[in-house]
Protein backbone atom coordinates (compact mmCIF):
# COMPACT_ATOMS: atom_id res chain seq x y z
CA UNK A 1 0.00 0.00 0.00
CA UNK A 2 2.84 2.36 0.85
CA UNK A 3 4.37 1.83 -2.62
CA UNK A 4 1.08 2.69 -4.34
CA UNK A 5 0.85 5.95 -2.41
CA UNK A 6 4.40 6.88 -3.39
CA UNK A 7 3.67 6.05 -7.04
CA UNK A 8 0.47 8.08 -6.97
CA UNK A 9 2.29 11.08 -5.49
CA UNK A 10 5.08 10.70 -8.07
CA UNK A 11 2.50 10.61 -10.87
CA UNK A 12 0.81 13.76 -9.59
CA UNK A 13 4.17 15.54 -9.30
CA UNK A 14 5.18 14.50 -12.82
CA UNK A 15 1.83 15.13 -14.49
CA UNK A 16 0.76 18.15 -12.41
CA UNK A 17 2.86 20.75 -14.26
CA UNK A 18 1.42 19.45 -17.54
CA UNK A 19 -2.07 20.24 -16.28
CA UNK A 20 -1.00 23.77 -15.46
CA UNK A 21 0.57 24.25 -18.89
CA UNK A 22 -2.54 22.90 -20.62
CA UNK A 23 -4.72 25.25 -18.55
CA UNK A 24 -2.42 28.19 -19.38
CA UNK A 25 -2.51 27.28 -23.06
CA UNK A 26 -6.33 27.14 -23.06
CA UNK A 27 -6.53 30.46 -21.24
CA UNK A 28 -4.08 32.06 -23.69
CA UNK A 29 -5.94 30.63 -26.70
CA UNK A 30 -9.23 32.10 -25.43
CA UNK A 31 -7.54 35.48 -24.91
CA UNK A 32 -5.97 35.40 -28.39
CA UNK A 33 -9.36 34.57 -29.96
CA UNK A 34 -10.96 37.50 -28.09
CA UNK A 35 -8.15 39.83 -29.19
CA UNK A 36 -8.43 38.77 -32.84
CA UNK A 37 -12.19 39.22 -32.84
CA UNK A 38 -11.80 42.67 -31.29
CA UNK A 39 -9.07 43.67 -33.77
CA UNK A 40 -11.39 42.71 -36.63
CA UNK A 41 -13.76 45.47 -35.49
CA UNK A 42 -10.91 47.99 -35.68
CA UNK A 43 -9.81 46.64 -39.08
CA UNK A 44 -13.35 47.29 -40.33
CA UNK A 45 -13.31 50.84 -38.93
CA UNK A 46 -15.92 49.96 -36.30
CA UNK A 47 -14.15 51.97 -33.61
CA UNK A 48 -17.23 52.65 -31.49
CA UNK A 49 -18.13 48.98 -31.48
CA UNK A 50 -14.57 48.08 -30.43
CA UNK A 51 -14.96 50.41 -27.43
CA UNK A 52 -18.29 48.79 -26.51
CA UNK A 53 -16.77 45.29 -26.71
CA UNK A 54 -13.71 46.22 -24.59
CA UNK A 55 -13.29 45.37 -20.90
CA UNK A 56 -15.08 47.52 -18.32
CA UNK A 57 -11.65 48.62 -17.07
CA UNK A 58 -10.84 49.94 -20.57
CA UNK A 59 -14.19 51.74 -20.95
CA UNK A 60 -13.73 53.40 -17.56
CA UNK A 61 -10.26 54.64 -18.55
CA UNK A 62 -11.20 56.25 -21.89
CA UNK A 63 -14.45 57.59 -23.30
CA UNK A 64 -15.86 56.24 -26.53
CA UNK A 65 -15.25 59.62 -28.20
CA UNK A 66 -11.60 59.71 -27.06
CA UNK A 67 -11.10 56.15 -28.27
CA UNK A 68 -12.55 56.89 -31.70
CA UNK A 69 -10.40 60.03 -32.04
CA UNK A 70 -7.26 58.09 -31.06
CA UNK A 71 -7.90 55.35 -33.60
CA UNK A 72 -8.67 57.84 -36.37
CA UNK A 73 -5.36 59.57 -35.63
CA UNK A 74 -3.19 56.47 -35.16
CA UNK A 75 -4.75 53.41 -36.80
CA UNK A 76 -6.63 54.78 -39.81
CA UNK A 77 -3.51 56.24 -41.54
CA UNK A 78 -1.90 52.78 -41.53
CA UNK A 79 -4.45 51.60 -44.09
CA UNK A 80 -5.95 48.19 -44.64
CA UNK A 81 -4.69 45.11 -42.84
CA UNK A 82 -2.37 42.98 -44.98
CA UNK A 83 -1.40 40.31 -42.43
CA UNK A 84 -1.36 39.65 -38.69
CA UNK A 85 0.13 36.76 -36.75
CA UNK A 86 0.80 36.10 -33.09
CA UNK A 87 4.42 36.82 -32.23
CA UNK A 88 4.17 35.94 -28.52
CA UNK A 89 1.76 35.81 -25.63
CA UNK A 90 2.25 35.88 -21.88
CA UNK A 91 -0.19 35.21 -19.05
CA UNK A 92 0.11 37.42 -15.95
CA UNK A 93 -1.97 38.39 -12.94
CA UNK A 94 -0.38 41.82 -12.44
CA UNK A 95 0.26 44.79 -14.70
CA UNK A 96 1.70 48.18 -13.74
CA UNK A 97 -1.09 50.67 -13.00
CA UNK A 98 -3.86 48.10 -13.43
CA UNK A 99 -5.85 46.08 -10.90
CA UNK A 100 -4.79 42.50 -10.29
CA UNK A 101 -6.58 40.03 -12.49
CA UNK A 102 -6.01 37.52 -15.30
CA UNK A 103 -4.33 39.13 -18.31
CA UNK A 104 -2.67 37.83 -21.45
CA UNK A 105 -0.24 40.20 -23.13
CA UNK A 106 -0.25 39.38 -26.84
CA UNK A 107 2.09 40.80 -29.45
CA UNK A 108 1.09 40.49 -33.09
CA UNK A 109 3.43 40.98 -36.04
CA UNK A 110 1.23 43.03 -38.32
CA UNK A 111 1.53 44.46 -41.79
CA UNK A 112 -0.69 47.27 -43.05
CA UNK A 113 -1.00 48.81 -46.51
CA UNK A 114 0.91 51.92 -45.35
CA UNK A 115 3.19 50.32 -42.74
CA UNK A 116 4.85 47.06 -43.67
CA UNK A 117 6.14 46.11 -40.21
CA UNK A 118 4.23 46.94 -37.06
CA UNK A 119 3.81 45.34 -33.66
CA UNK A 120 0.36 45.46 -32.09
CA UNK A 121 0.23 44.75 -28.38
CA UNK A 122 -3.22 43.71 -27.19
CA UNK A 123 -3.96 42.87 -23.57
CA UNK A 124 -7.14 40.93 -22.94
CA UNK A 125 -8.42 40.74 -19.37
CA UNK A 126 -10.72 38.07 -18.00
CA UNK A 127 -13.68 40.25 -17.03
CA UNK A 128 -15.83 39.63 -13.95
CA UNK A 129 -18.31 37.58 -15.99
CA UNK A 130 -15.51 35.23 -17.11
CA UNK A 131 -15.33 36.60 -20.66
CA UNK A 132 -12.01 37.71 -22.14
CA UNK A 133 -12.18 41.34 -23.25
CA UNK A 134 -9.45 43.74 -24.37
CA UNK A 135 -8.15 46.06 -21.66
CA UNK A 136 -5.27 47.61 -23.61
CA UNK A 137 -4.07 48.24 -27.19
CA UNK A 138 -0.84 49.72 -28.53
CA UNK A 139 0.71 49.93 -32.01
CA UNK A 140 4.42 50.40 -32.57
Amino acid sequence: MHHRLVLLIAAVVLVGPGWVRAEDAQREEAAVAAAQSWLTLIDKGQYGESWKKAAAYFRNAVTEKQWQQSLRAVRKPLGKLVSRKVKNRTFTTTLPGAPDGEYVIIQFETSFANKEKAVETVTPLKDKDGTWRVSGYYIK
